[in-house]
């Protein structure tokens, strides 16, 4: 396993910057989340292309592997968070999201990165489950078709509050989808929050289709990304099965709330998860 970081937890952090904190403090992986100023798919595109190479050269100088994520909060609409999604009731603009997500794979491509991480978002109308998991699964199907031709596997996250938000809810999405590329990503806190069952039972499940793994501390109930020993979780079970599956990529921590400590953050959440990253 590779103890990595996503950059959404260093939002005031120069990319560069934080890539070379994170080396230096030891990290072996880097989850970067693509938003103003970090790899912006919708910037100039000469830019973007210099920005990328200049990434990867560092990525590689460094040691770090990578994935691509998706979760910036207003770079699609500066005036509401995570806006659009893939439930939108408008195709048009169900179709900023998957145009989002496409040029996500081709950013991670171009970075030979593992994998790009993306959720469903929630359904903005009063839509009926079946209707919901239609209107999903169609709007997938062009980003699965892309990802096909850059050959990039996709890390789908069931997140509390939106419609895809435990396993059993991605069982049936997969079920509709089915698609060699469409694997998982698990975030260790959400599963604490939300499953009723372990989460080590929850990862031996899924042996296999996990493809990127964030963490935190958590409560049960409560989705309040924490500082590590502020939660509930029980980390030496969670390691056991990840070391069970033969997990073998990036464990990034994800504290986005914590960009105003990020320093701090980065050296406390080495300090704590070091135990098991070494075993």
């Amino acid at each position: 396993m590779l103890l990595g970081y996503n950059t959404n937890g260093l939002a005031h952090h120069r990319l560069a910057d934080a890539i070379n904190l994170l080396a230096d403090e030891g990290y072996a992986s880097v989850a970067i989340t693509l938003d103003a100023g970090a790899l912006d798919p919708y910037d100039d595109p000469g830019h973007l292309r210099a920005q990328i190479d200049a990434t990867r050269a560092l990525l590689d100088a460094r040691g770090l592997a990578r994935v691509v994520e998706t979760g910036a909060r207003y770079l699609l609409n500066p005036r509401k968070k995570h806006d659009p999604t893939l439930l939108d009731p408008d195709p048009a603009r169900r179709a900023l999201r998957v145009d989002f997500l496409r040029r996500a794979v081709d950013v991670a491509r171009d970075l030979e990165a593992d994998a790009v991480s993306f959720w469903s978002g929630a359904a903005p109308d009063a839509v009926d489950d079946e209707a919901a998991f239609d209107r999903l699964a169609d709007a997938l199907l062009p980003v699965l078709a892309h990802a096909e031709t850059r050959h990039m596997r996709l890390a789908f996250e069931p997140e509390p509050g939106m419609f895809i938000d435990t396993f059993a809810r991605f069982r049936a999405l997969d079920e509709r989808v089915r698609h060699t590329l469409f694997d998982l990503t698990v975030d260790i806190g959400h599963v604490h929050c939300i499953e009723e069952r372990p989460i080590g039972d929850c990862l031996r499940d899924w042996r296999g289709r996990v493809a990127n793994i964030h963490i935190e501390d958590m409560n049960r109930g409560v989705h309040e990304h924490l500082m590590f020993g502020a939660g509930t979780i029980a980390f030496d079970e969670v390691f056991e099965a990840l070391r069970d599956i033969g997990y073998n990529q990036g464990v990034h921590v994800e504290l986005s709330r914590h960009s105003h400590s990020a320093v701090e953050a980065v050296r406390q959440s080495r300090e704590f998860l070091s135990r098991w990253m070494t075993r």
